[in-house]
């Protein structure tokens, strides 16, 4: 079932990060980055993979020394998905990664020395038409503005950010996009409300070290999605302390609650009690497992009983309902046939399989 958001989004100008457009009317990219060592070509090349597999739209990977930029060379050559590479503080391994083909610079131009060197840096991203992103993070801010304000607040990281702005405003560069993270939820809410209504710029949006795989999904979820419920941002990526491809899940699971992108089975199921007539809780999970190759949007109610089952199967593109001994399967709202509740997990899945259209993106 086609759900349409109720959301209007901020105007911002649209860039491309390779083959991604982020901002205008783009959709609202999803992203990670890698945690495997980078000079390990094999294990980052396959990580990514499994990344893009879980639906990645971008790939961030840390390049901390000419060692890996070298090796970030030869993952560019490896993948097909468009690759930010992040750097901090030396313009001679943005340049070099330049040089190999990367689709966008996370790198803050106030931060890598002299005029010259972020002259150079700013000049060669303008004419190979690579956007950079200007990261400001709660825990990293300048010390002039430490002192100033002495502690981060929402304030701190705008004005840091405006610093930085500032420096590709004198290049007439605005080929950029901007991303305002504390690990506070109410931070980095208000830093980027005040710094929406000020620039066209796109916004990536995070909350920096949110936490373990629970926690931090959690954190998350309130934070980006207090944002993207006022129509702030345009791509994100949500920061665990996990696999990477959790936060790809997260993330889509999150703008699928807001009805703003959907990406595979969006299950619907009650928490279970005592009037169930089959086991819930193993039904769902065996679901969520099953199903995780499945990129096609689709509803799917599971639901125990006969008190909210109807009503939810009407709704849902496909609805079980719960019934002694035998429950109620529906697809698109019509009753189709009564499962065997001993054995209804393989035809579920073999009827939610059969719903599923053929998609390309």
């Amino acid at each position: 079932m086609e759900h349409r958001s109720p959301i209007t989004r901020r105007v911002s100008k649209k860039i491309y990060v390779g083959k991604v457009a982020v901002g205008g009317d783009a959709p609202i990219s999803v992203q990670s980055m890698t945690n495997t060592e980078t000079c390990d070509v094999s294990a980052t090349v396959n990580q990514i993979n499994q990344i893009v597999d879980a639906g990645a739209d971008l790939v961030r990977v840390s390049v901390p020394s000419m060692d890996a930029a070298e090796a970030f060379a030869k993952i560019r050559a490896q993948v097909d998905v468009p690759l930010i590479a992040d750097i901090h503080f030396n313009h001679k391994i943005a340049l070099k990664v330049m040089e190999t083909g990367v689709d966008c610079l996370r790198i803050n131009p106030g931060n890598i020395g002299s005029d010259e060197k972020v002259r150079s840096v700013v000049s060669m991203a303008a004419d190979n038409n690579i956007p950079i992103r200007i990261g400001v993070n709660a825990g990293s801010l300048e010390k002039s503005i430490q002192e100033k304000y002495g502690e981060p607040t929402p304030e701190a990281l705008v004005e840091s950010a405006f610093r930085h702005i500032d420096i590709l405003d004198k290049l007439n560069f605005d080929n950029y996009k901007i991303s305002l993270k504390a690990s506070d939820v109410f931070m980095t809410v208000h830093a980027y409300r005040q710094l929406a209504s000020q620039i066209e710029q796109p916004l990536h949006l995070g909350i920096t070290e949110a936490g373990g795989l629970r926690s931090g999904s959690v954190k998350s979820a309130i934070g980006l999605g207090m944002l993207l419920a006022e129509g702030i941002g345009d791509t994100i990526r949500v920061s665990l302390a996990a696999d990477p491809v959790e936060e790809i899940k997260v993330g889509f699971d999150i703008l699928k609650s807001l009805h703003i992108r959907s990406r595979g089975i969006n299950l619907i199921a009650c928490p279970s009690c005592s009037r169930q007539e089959y086991d819930v809780i193993k039904t769902v999970n065996a679901l969520e497992s099953r199903l995780e190759d499945i990129r096609a949007p689709l509803d799917v109610a599971v639901i125990g009983c006969v008190v909210n089952g109807p009503g939810e199967a009407f709704s849902a593109d496909i609805g079980l309902t719960g019934g002694r001994k035998r429950s109620l399967l529906y697809v698109k709202g019509e009753l189709q046939k009564r499962l065997d509740n001993e054995s209804l997990l393989d035809e579920l899945e073999a009827a939610i399989r059969a719903q599923i259209p053929v998609v390309t993106d």
